[in-house]
């Protein structure tokens, strides 16, 4: 039946096809760089800590490293040059994340506008660069990393949840225009994974998963040709399920949850 086709090509096939992974020095970027490595694809890192991913080249031979700053758009446009220029341009992963945990009450117009340039600005940066070879391939595929922080609004996400939202309703959006063109869109809303950014957080984490987990999870939704890659879903399907409330529900159940 048409509605149970994959929304996008399925990626089963690694080998050879070049990857550029910006945000890769660590946590799920980090981890995905290495299982597409391993899986067989032509790797390109990116981030702005050059020692980090000269490491990851020394340990994974052929992989390429190109030191970004996501927020700087000459230093993108440079670095999409080179990842075109010596490996090639299949397949985008847009891992870069900014997150400081924030409430009203503690309110910081420089956490709010950073958060905002580094998770969905530094996105738009990326798709400016590499739109015009995707098109002109007539192929790709283009990944954003989102999370559930972007389903609704969450506690002590006052910054961060408002640019996931803003990165889920992006992807949906490139979808409608680049499906027809041959080119897939994916968007991955990860629920708690243990990385950098997450260790930030005071309260318990449900569900809360690993970086390598997180990867393969990736791995196993672009090879089913998802659009929306979640995970772990024990977790994620729960908070799938709270999108759909009315509000005084919502409110209700998620300040009984966090206490907050």
């Amino acid at each position: 039946m048409a509605f149970l086709k994959p929304l996008n090509r399925p990626i089963t096939d690694w080998h050879g096809r070049s990857v550029w992974l910006i945000g890769a020095s660590s946590g799920i970027g980090l981890a995905t760089a290495k299982a597409l490595h391993a899986a067989g694809a032509r790797v390109t890192v990116s981030a702005r800590n050059a020692q980090l991913l000269q490491q990851f080249v020394d340990e994974h031979p052929g992989a390429l490293a190109v030191t970004l700053d996501v927020s700087d758009s000459a230093a993108m446009v440079q670095a999409c040059h080179k990842v075109k220029a010596e490996q090639g341009l299949d397949v985008v992963v847009y891992c870069a994340g900014y997150y400081q945990p924030l409430r009203a009450t503690d309110y910081a117009l420089e956490d709010m506008l950073r958060h905002q340039e580094v998770n969905y600005i530094g996105a738009a940066r990326m798709l400016h660069v590499v739109l015009p070879t995707l098109l002109a391939q007539g192929a790709g595929h283009i990944s954003l990393v989102a999370s559930v922080a972007g389903f609704r609004g969450l506690p002590q996400s006052l910054a961060y949840g408002p640019t996931k939202a803003a990165l889920i309703n992006l992807a949906e959006t490139l979808y409608y225009d680049l499906s027809p063109r041959g080119i897939g869109v994916s968007v991955v809303t990860p629920g708690f994974v243990a990385t950098p950014l997450t260790s930030h957080n005071d309260f318990a984490m449900p569900a809360l998963i690993s970086p390598d987990t997180a990867a393969q999870e990736m791995l196993r939704g672009w090879a089913k040709g998802e659009f929306q890659i979640h995970f772990p879903k024990r977790f994620t399907r729960v908070l799938q399920l709270l999108r759909v409330l009315p509000y005084r529900w919502y409110f209700a159940l998620v300040r009984r949850a966090t206490g907050l």
